[in-house]
């Protein structure tokens, strides 16, 4: 191949399986893409709204009560903002003080010094909430619950924190910081299920020779988990190893790899930034050393 041609498209000719929702999926693929890669998309998560908002909205009205709030996702930014929206209630331009309409929630109470603070996971996360005009007061050095953990469990003794996140997650968080000493209530913004609609797709693709992947890429927990289920080998690990016989794993960070390990699978390519563009950079340095 011309080395040329291979610097200026490292992925070309190498076809890429992205697994992310179908909403998600754009920012990961289009950077793919750009490196030359043939993209195929068959999502391993489809995102739902709650079976009922009540937790989340009675939050969101009492949000004033708080002295954080935890945002893990993109998903549960753009959950929670939808709702607030939905609600009629509004963050000021200071950083966290809800308004209904004009009308501030105890105007009194809210104050640059007991101001509602805000976590992020990731600057992905992080960017979502600062578009909406929210600053954001820590970001953990490693996007993973456990340093969310570290960066907050000297900050949240005696305090009040809410974690809006997806209906089933890790409780890494809520239970350490509890630990500490905070008083945590977790809400639901969102759930992640399975879409019954990629299975047949997705058994297609991974049994055509020519079609089928030569990587894959998880992107969470949730994604190995559906991509197990979706090919029906969830009680069969031999039959998982022996359909993912010559495709690497790509994965976005430790949490994920380790999902993938407990299903027998190994990690070929993995993200040492644990974010899209990091797992592209790793995905581009596994394809320069095969070639």
């Amino acid at each position: 191949m011309n080395s040329r041609h291979t610097n200026e498209a490292p992925l070309r000719g190498v076809r890429v399986l992205v697994g992310r929702a179908r909403q998600q999926a754009g920012a990961l693929s289009a950077e793919l893409r750009k490196h030359g890669a043939t993209v195929i998309e068959i999502p391993f998560i489809e995102i739902r709204k709650p079976r009922s908002f009540k937790p989340l909205d009675s939050s969101l009205r009492n949000l004033h009560t708080y002295d954080w709030l935890i945002l893990t996702s993109v998903n549960g930014v753009e959950a929670m903002w939808e709702r607030m929206s939905r609600l009629g209630l509004s963050f000021d331009g200071n950083g966290g003080a809800p308004t209904v309409g004009k009308q501030k929630y105890s105007a009194a109470s809210i104050t640059e010094r007991n101001r509602l603070r805000v976590a992020a996971i990731g600057p992905a996360t992080k960017k979502a909430i600062e578009q909406r005009g929210t600053r954001v007061d820590v970001v953990p050095k490693e996007y993973v619950a456990e340093s969310v953990v570290r960066s907050l469990k000297s900050k949240v003794k005696g305090k009040r924190v809410l974690l809006v996140r997806a209906k089933i997650a890790r409780d890494v968080i809520p239970q350490e910081l509890r630990r500490a000493g905070a008083h945590v209530d977790v809400v639901e913004a969102y759930e992640t299920v399975v879409p019954r609609t990629s299975r047949t797709r997705l058994q297609q693709v991974m049994h055509n020779p020519k079609r089928h992947p030569q990587i894959v890429t998880f992107t969470s927990s949730s994604t190995v988990k559906n991509f197990v289920e979706l090919l029906g080998a969830r009680k069969r690990p031999k039959s998982l190893a022996a359909q993912l016989r010559g495709i690497q794993a790509a994965s976005i960070g430790p949490v994920t790899s380790a999902t993938l390990r407990g299903f027998g699978l190994p990690v070929q390519i993995a993200a040492k930034e644990f974010t899209i563009p990091g797992l592209v950079s790793a995905i581009i340095s596994a394809a320069a050393r095969q070639r």
